[in-house]
């Protein structure tokens, strides 16, 4: 994909993971539009990204959980930027607990962010998508989704499922030159799930390299998809 001048929603994107992919995106002329749940957060991002090039930043409240606040989301977006040509679904949400200790509003708050948020994002992409001539979208797993925890049994079932849904996805749209990719990141080190990012977790991956794995995806010549990737530390603690 020649990225300039396309348009990008990256959820979940005023800091962390999904702040770096649309910092990225920027940085390549791409128009980018960010989401979270908190105004001011929104428009510093929106004010930080604005000077990173000539590229267009926007940004609308949205949460993901809440499908009326995705279809704002997206009509935002197009009438901002144009149209989609790239989503990023990075939003999500990490409780953890055992299981007959997990409240079920936690459980249903973990699984409507990291599954149902994406259904609902990609619902609304597609279409316009389509009426593009095609575009990608690109969901932010975990190796969670690949590997089973004791204590993260919401978050693991979330990450299953967003697997899952992206490879049955894939199918669904390829012919429609729509591609849909999902990226397993293992350890980052940011904010999420309470951890504090610091210079005792530098063996971590950082949110940086899960952007670079975005950035690789996106210019893959149109023939090729690689619709799974995993990335992990290359040298984590001895056990």
């Amino acid at each position: 994909m020649e990225l300039k001048g396309k348009s990008a929603i990256v959820t979940g994107s005023t800091r962390g993971i999904g702040r770096a992919i649309a910092e990225a995106l920027v940085r390549e002329g791409v128009n980018v539009c960010v989401s979270a749940r908190d105004a001011g957060e929104i428009k510093r991002a929106v004010d930080e990204l604005s000077d990173l090039g000539d590229a267009q930043a926007t940004g609308a409240v949205c949460d993901v959980r809440d499908y009326e606040q995705v279809k704002a989301l997206f009509e935002h977006a197009v009438s901002e930027l144009g149209g989609v040509d790239v989503l990023v679904n990075n939003a999500g949400v990490g409780v953890f607990g055992r299981v007959e200790e997990m409240s079920p509003e936690d459980f249903r708050a973990v699984l409507e962010t990291n599954l149902f948020g994406v259904f609902y994002c990609c619902r609304e992409a597609i279409p316009v998508m389509k009426r593009r001539g095609g575009g990608y979208i690109i969901n932010i797993s975990s190796l969670a989704g690949a590997n089973p925890h004791p204590e993260m049994a919401a978050y693991n079932a979330s990450k299953f499922g967003l697997n899952g849904f992206s490879e049955a996805l894939m199918q669904e749209v390829r012919q429609d030159r729509v591609k849909v990719s999902y990226v397993m990141p293992g350890s980052v080190n940011t904010e999420f799930g309470g951890d504090e990012p610091g210079e005792s977790k530098a063996w971590q991956l950082q949110p940086a390299d899960i952007a670079r794995v975005v950035l690789d995806l996106l210019r893959h010549d149109e023939r090729s998809l690689p619709s799974r990737v995993e990335i992990r530390p290359s040298r984590p603690p001895k056990k």
